[in-house]
């Protein structure tokens, strides 16, 4: 499939990297989805030697950027509705915090 022994492939699932599908036998089904992100995986510890506690933080930030990404579409969404709606003739001038 993606190159990789069962072993690894089981310790991708215990650290919660992937989930697959199981089968009422126990057959592991890997999405789409799951393929793609151990091909990720796959590919920071061969071309970056990341290890586990690196991959750990690569897709916990990668998590917290999707939020982020989701949590801006609906703010620019909300923002639009209200104009749309007249709501906002004129945004207020907001205070600028240094990260």
């Amino acid at each position: 499939m993606v190159g990789l022994h069962q072993q690894t492939l089981r310790n991708y699932e215990r650290w919660d990297l992937v989930v697959p599908f199981r089968s009422p036998g126990g057959t592991r089904y890997y999405s789409a989805i799951d393929i793609e992100k151990i091909e990720k995986i796959k590919d920071w510890i061969d071309k970056f030697g990341i290890n586990r506690a690196g991959i750990e933080i690569i897709t916990d930030l990668l998590k917290q950027i999707n939020k982020l990404e989701k949590k801006n579409k609906y703010l620019e969404s909300e923002l639009i509705r209200y104009k749309s709606r007249g709501s906002l003739k004129e945004l207020p001038p907001t205070k600028r915090r240094n990260l």
